[in-house]
């Protein structure tokens, strides 16, 4: 489900690190890794099992925000004929953690990296996750290297992926790229020229099937907490760049013929997700009238989200409510387990395989830095892909991987509304008694006099009480009580 991002950019004061670390303590976040797995760790950064094929003279380049030493993904995009050939390395861990191992077991313990404002809580120790196992620039490295060519209208002809070495040319920033395809710079020697205006070609065709299949692109804009004037913080946003759209859709694409890959043979894992409730969409037309964005008769609600712009609070806060759409997501492993699935009325199993915000199968497999399930989706297809036997650990993993992923998805869920919760107290942070603007996005079936209000300026969410609540009225609200290391913000209605 996607999630709100919201950082500091700023130095975090005592009480707002003192609320992280209680929430994390409350969840039973795992921090520091045992002397035996780092030991591991490093031992497998010295001497893993390197693959054969050399792919090193390819022109790779990772794209990801300043700063970032997880690097997943490099792509390289060449013309095809009238389409194109992208070539995507995926960072090898599978080369690196040893199944069964110490480092192996709590890899499967933490499941995936947990974000916060003023830090992260890494899936693998730093010596692999930013050092051996990572695409760095200049570095050789052990990768998945997927080889998808598509026509000039983005559908796929031919799809393969093997484990080779590869080199990346350079780390670029999404600023960066976006600055080279809208001509105010060029990228640095070394790194194909082309490769902005390509990406976009692929980006765009891959957008147009996108809108075809009739699935939801959800862009939600990074909110950024800064210090402002008389020592109060201030919350701002970032618009998303075109080129992320565009890099998205080739990790979608990746994710997409992977599912069909490991569906074909009957083995590997899934991300699937149920088609939105009527009851969210209906909740979702309500808050869009009250927040003032056209919702014209007829219009299917993917179309409105994707015209609905995240640059203005109105917009953004509509984009906010519009993850309610996106609940219930979870994996599915391959072979399907008897009475997994609904019965089909003749003593069958139906099993939706599908992702329904991308209307397609659809697999996680290209950020296995910071995702546990991408490991065993990855080693499914090089198996598939060089027709050889899915490896057993593969297999009697499988079962258990999408509870194992729904347990630890579910605490860093939490740990991500619970920091939201506390960067937006500390905004609102000595403005007790102030009156503000909000519209009540839901309100409390049980006790109908408290619900949540979505502020418009500063853009927060807040728990409301009042009498004759109603979904969707504009309220103005005075701001009662905050309480940072609490993560608690109330307000009441004038």
């Amino acid at each position: 489900m996607p999630t709100r991002h919201l950082r500091i950019n700023t130095a975090a004061p005592d009480e707002l690190k003192a609320a992280l670390d209680a929430l994390a303590a409350e969840l039973e976040l795992p921090t520091a890794f045992s002397p035996e797995v780092l030991a591991e760790a490093e031992a497998a950064a010295e001497g893993a099992a390197l693959p054969a094929k050399d792919l090193t003279d390819l022109d790779l380049v990772t794209i990801d925000p300043p700063g970032a030493r997880d690097l997943d993904q490099a792509v390289l995009i060449e013309r095809d004929g009238d389409g194109h050939r992208i070539r995507y390395a995926i960072a090898s861990v599978g080369s690196f953690v040893t199944p069964g191992g110490a480092l192996d077991e709590e890899v499967r313990r933490r499941a995936m990296t947990v974000y916060g404002p003023t830090g992260s809580v890494p899936l693998h120790p730093e010596v692999l996750s930013a050092g051996a196992a990572s695409l760095l620039a200049g570095q050789v490295a052990p990768a998945c290297v997927w080889d998808v060519r598509i026509d000039s209208t983005g559908e796929v002809r031919s799809s393969a992926v093997e484990r080779a070495l590869v080199r990346s040319r350079a780390q670029l920033t999404y600023d960066q790229v976006q600055d080279a395809l809208d001509g105010r710079a060029q990228l640095a020697e070394g790194v194909p020229a082309d490769l902005p205006r390509l990406l976009a070609e692929v980006g765009r065709a891959r957008q147009a099937q996108e809108v075809a299949r009739g699935a939801v692109s959800l862009d939600l804009p990074e909110q950024v907490v800064e210090l402002g004037d008389g020592g109060r913080y201030v919350l701002d946003s970032r618009t998303v760049l075109e080129v992320e759209g565009y890099n998205a859709q080739i990790s979608l694409l990746t994710g997409i013929v992977a599912a069909e890959m490991m569906l074909g043979a009957g083995v590997g894992i899934l991300r699937t997700l149920p088609p939105a409730r009527e009851k969210d969409v209906a909740k979702l037309r309500r808050t869009a009238h009250a927040l003032g964005v056209p919702w014209p008769d007829g219009m299917s609600y993917p179309d409105l989200v994707r015209s609905v712009k995240a640059s203005t609070p109105e917009g953004a806060a509509f984009l906010n409510e519009a993850t309610a759409l996106f609940r219930g997501a979870g994996y599915l492993a391959l072979p399907v387990s008897p009475g997994e699935g609904g019965d089909d009325g003749e003593g069958g199993d139906v099993v939706s395989t599908q992702h329904a915000a991308i209307a397609s199968d659809y697999a996680h497999v290209t950020a296995p830095l910071r995702r546990l399930v991408d490991r065993y989706g990855l080693e499914a297809c090089l198996a598939i892909a060089a027709d050889t036997e899915v490896p057993g650990w593969v297999r009697e993993a499988l079962p258990e991987l999408p509870s194992a992923m729904g347990a630890r998805g579910r605490r860093a869920s939490a740990y991500e509304r619970g920091a939201v919760d506390a960067m937006e107290a500390l905004v609102l942070r000595g403005r007790e008694g102030e009156e503000l603007r909000g519209v009540v996005v839901d309100v409390d079936e049980k006790k109908p006099q408290r619900g949540e209000v979505q502020v418009a300026e500063p853009a927060v969410h807040a728990v409301v009480e009042g009498e004759g609540l109603e979904l969707g009225a504009e309220v103005t609200v005075r701001v009662a009580e905050v309480d940072v290391q609490a993560r608690k913000v109330r307000v009441e209605v004038v």
